[in-house]
């Protein structure tokens, strides 16, 4: 074998040679793994609704806007996907889901299967409110402060609020983990007026959680507080979720400038970004008795990605292969 001319020349063979064997170990390595598929219902907040019309000075479906919170919180914190709310609108409103059914794990089980999720995300809000206390350090008149009712004070206001969430099993209704949230936040000022710290001139039961006007509130804070303490304690329990594996089968029912559409959709657990492998039948075996098929062998043909799906049909896109033709079989490869 001949010798390097120069130490640079070596070093360069080396690195070269480091590369190449590096390659294939590269291509070999294994998908990273798909974190858990989570929806998230609207809370219950049933317990607390009379304090919440104080609050608010009328109903405000606090559980939805404390859900939207929540779903950013987890978005962003990455350990779990969760499905987008117009998909599960969508369900719920086919489903005629009431807000009585909030806290039911049985029909949480139920949508969760019909939305092809790991798991649901289902909870109660147990206390929001918040309260003023004042002391009085001096009577109205006499001091100086004329006119002024009730005098020279000083006030102090304090909110609470505390969120239970349980992440339900969708095959058996049960509970797989638990977690809680609690937010407090407090102000004191010093004047001639009442104490603040309460949300004003927003009635109509329309709060937007997510805007700063809500959040720079004192009960928004001790929201927002609550929130990002149940976003983190459900992370935790991220392991605790199983990966479902649903194993979908149809077949190829047209092929069209180059897109494969298959004749199994969302109804069948098909989502978008899944990828099949598509068959075809070479052979049947057929009992020769009772001229029942006992086995179809087959050819894999490729390998298609579903790029849009509805309800009963999915438009794939072909990741690998040619010639796909209808009534070549698929199945689920990855999700």
């Amino acid at each position: 074998m001949a010798l390097c001319k120069s130490v640079s020349t070596c070093l360069a063979g080396l690195a070269l040679l480091a590369a190449s064997l590096a390659e294939p170990l590269l291509a070999q390595a294994p998908p990273a793994a798909r974190r858990p598929r989570v929806a998230v219902l609207d809370f219950d907040y049933g317990t607390v609704q009379t304090t919440v019309a104080a609050v608010f000075g009328t109903n405000v479906d606090i559980g939805k806007g404390i859900t939207e919170m929540l779903v950013t919180d987890m978005v962003k914190d990455g350990n779990f996907s969760v499905i987008e709310r117009a998909a599960l609108d969508k369900v719920l409103n086919e489903q005629n889901f009431s807000n009585s059914n909030r806290a039911d794990p049985n029909s949480a089980a139920k949508i969760g299967k019909l939305l092809g999720v790991d798991a649901i995300v289902m909870g109660t809000i147990t206390e929001f409110g918040n309260e003023t206390k004042k002391e009085g350090l001096g009577g109205g008149g006499g001091g100086g402060w004329t006119g002024a009712v009730g005098g020279f004070h000083h006030s102090k206001s304090n909110a609470n609020v505390a969120i239970t969430a349980r992440i339900i099993n969708i095959d058996t209704g049960e509970i797989m983990a638990v977690a809680d949230g609690n937010g407090t936040s407090s102000r004191s000022s010093t004047g001639l007026g009442g104490g603040g710290g309460n949300w004003n001139g927003h009635g109509g039961g329309a709060v937007d959680f997510g805007s700063s006007d809500f959040q720079n509130t004192i009960i928004g804070e001790a929201t927002k507080a609550a929130v990002d303490q149940l976003a983190t304690n459900l992370d935790t329990q991220s392991a605790k979720v199983p990966v479902r594996t649903i194993v979908v089968e149809g077949v190829v029912a047209a092929v069209d400038s180059g897109q494969v559409i298959l004749n199994v959709g969302a109804k069948a657990g098909v989502k978008v970004g899944d990828q099949f492998d598509v068959l075809r039948v070479t052979r049947e075996i057929k009992d020769p008795t009772t001229g029942a098929v006992l086995r179809r062998l087959t050819n894999t043909i490729g390998v298609v990605k579903a790029t849009d799906v509805d309800d009963v049909s999915a438009i794939c896109s072909p990741v690998s292969g040619t010639d796909f033709k209808v009534g070549d079989e698929v199945k689920t490869t990855t999700q």
